[in-house]
């Protein structure tokens, strides 16, 4: 039978010219394709699946608001394919509060994204996994509890050289970014590398401008583009490739100092992160367990320096602009600062507790700043059941955190920026809906130090300014890795 199928096979292939060989090849490579896209049983629904592409959405406006629309037809889970990567994607509070906290040692992984993939392969705090994941979470945790002794006195130092280089402005219109990008900066800088730079650096500010292309590239449509098709992507060139050239320099800079790090090495004392990491490698040499070498100091310090600059500069971009363009807010603000904190010290977080009104503003600049909208992906370890919907291991989940801040069963005004939706009685109100660092097992290591940088920064500046619109202000934004305000101009008019 085989015999006789082969010789008709090989004359119908000698009739067809190759033209028609490849278009007979692409139809079976898009069956294919399709079929492979096929959504499991009982896997949550979701948009029209389309060969090689998969789901198909409205590109002009970011992902997480196309994303949003979608809820309205398939509810608050649904599934989304680009390219190679399929996403559950889940909205509202009490659905990812059900995702993240009560089933947080389910969904305590992280996918494997192609671009966060070829940058960490696997190592440091972000991408890593499993045994590597819990070992160097456990001890950056510890190392930055025990670093953060002096923490408070490391940011009310550095926001006196924020002020200073404010004041130099002397009330003109200025962009205010890589000025407070370089103030946060300094404070991870000052936690891993044991020491601040001087803001008219020319290498640091070729760092940190260089972080910030990388972080808009990969949150970019080339970015996805990647993601989406990697094996393909990887051959053409395209803007993204700027993304491994500058993250090449980054690495050669964090090379050179922990080489120098390794020559002043003092084994009897521990004065910032890479110390203590350095110490640790040498006490677990030789365990063949241990994951602890110098690649993932390298990535571990990396992801340090990307995110403790990043999300807490942006928010403290938000707040600056949404107190320009809510003066009587900003007066509020003053007035309580004035009360509390005077003119003739600096504010500490021993403050924080009774300006009720101002940590109310910095929560409202969080929720409607909506710094990370659709968090950072995360993984099933098992085979596990949401809202009824079959998820098998290695499922990856994509939170909407967009959801949760402005959803309308929680806030009374969510389009709005409204500080009253913190406070209640005049004093502070807690929100369990607020989820501006995430939540569960992967969420944000460094969140109370962040808090820390935002209050202490933003009181520091409105005491010594107002903050004036010299045009008209928009609340546009563009997606990095953060959701950040597009460049404005402020003028910084000190207060007398």
């Amino acid at each position: 039978m085989e015999l006789q199928f082969w010789p008709d096979l090989v004359s119908v292939l000698k009739k067809m010219n190759s033209w028609m060989v490849l278009v007979v090849l692409v139809i079976l490579f898009l069956i294919i394709d399709l079929v492979r896209k096929r959504r499991p049983r009982n896997f949550p629904p979701g948009p029209q699946l389309f060969p090689l592409v998969g789901t198909v959405v409205d590109f002009k406006q970011p992902l997480h608001l196309a994303l949003q629309k979608l809820t309205g037809q398939y509810g608050n889970i649904f599934s989304v394919q680009f390219g190679s990567l399929t996403f559950v994607v889940v909205s509202g509070y009490q659905m990812v509060r059900e995702a993240l906290v009560h089933q947080a040692e389910t969904f305590a992984d992280r996918p494997n994204i192609p671009l966060l993939q070829e940058i960490f392969r696997g190592f440091g705090l972000i991408s890593s996994n499993g045994h590597i994941w819990r070992q160097q979470r456990k001890f950056a945790s510890a190392t930055l509890k025990s670093l953060a002794v002096n923490f408070e006195e490391k940011v009310q130092e550095e926001s006196r050289y924020l002020v200073e280089t404010i004041e130099e402005e002397k009330g003109q219109p200025f962009d205010p970014h890589y000025k407070i990008n370089s103030a946060v900066s300094n404070i991870i800088c000052s936690i891993t590398f044991g020491n601040r730079f001087d803001y008219h650096d020319n290498r640091f500010q070729e760092l940190l401008h260089s972080l910030a292309e990388t972080l808009l590239l990969i949150g970019s449509f080339w970015g996805q583009l990647y993601n989406a098709f990697p094996l393909i992507m990887r051959w053409f060139p395209g803007p993204f490739r700027k993304i491994f050239r500058h993250w090449e320099k980054l690495q050669y800079f964090v090379k050179e100092v922990i080489a120098k790090h390794k020559e002043d090495l003092d084994q009897s004392e521990a004065g910032d992160y890479i110390d203590c990491y350095l110490k640790e490698i040498e006490k677990f040499k030789g365990d063949t367990s241990s994951y602890f070498h110098e690649e993932n100091l390298l990535c571990c310090t990396l992801d340090l320096f990307l995110t403790g600059t990043e999300t807490t500069a942006t928010a403290i971009r938000w707040a600056l602009l949404y107190m320009a363009a809510y003066p009587h807010i900003q007066e509020k603000v003053q007035q309580e600062i004035d009360a509390v904190v005077g003119q003739c010290r600096q504010p500490s977080m021993a403050d924080k507790e009774k300006m009720p009104y101002t940590s109310a503003v910095l929560s409202e600049v969080l929720r409607v700043g909506n710094v990370v909208p659709l968090g950072v992906p995360r993984m099933a370890t098992s085979d596990t059941t949401l809202a009824g919907f079959h998820l098998p291991k290695g499922t990856t989940l994509m939170t909407s955190l967009t959801s949760v801040m402005f959803d309308k069963n929680v806030w009374e005004t969510p389009d709005t920026f409204n500080p009253e939706h913190f406070l209640e009685n005049g004093l502070y109100r807690r929100r369990e809906a607020f989820l501006p660092f995430s939540a569960g097992k992967r969420a944000c290591p460094g969140e109370q130090l962040a808090r820390t940088e935002l209050f202490i920064f933003f009181v520091a500046l409105l005491q010594k300014f107002t903050f004036q619109a010299p045009a008209a202000l928009s609340f546009a934004f563009t997606l990095s890795l953060t959701r950040c305000p597009k460049p404005f101009q402020l003028c910084a008019v000190p207060r007398h």
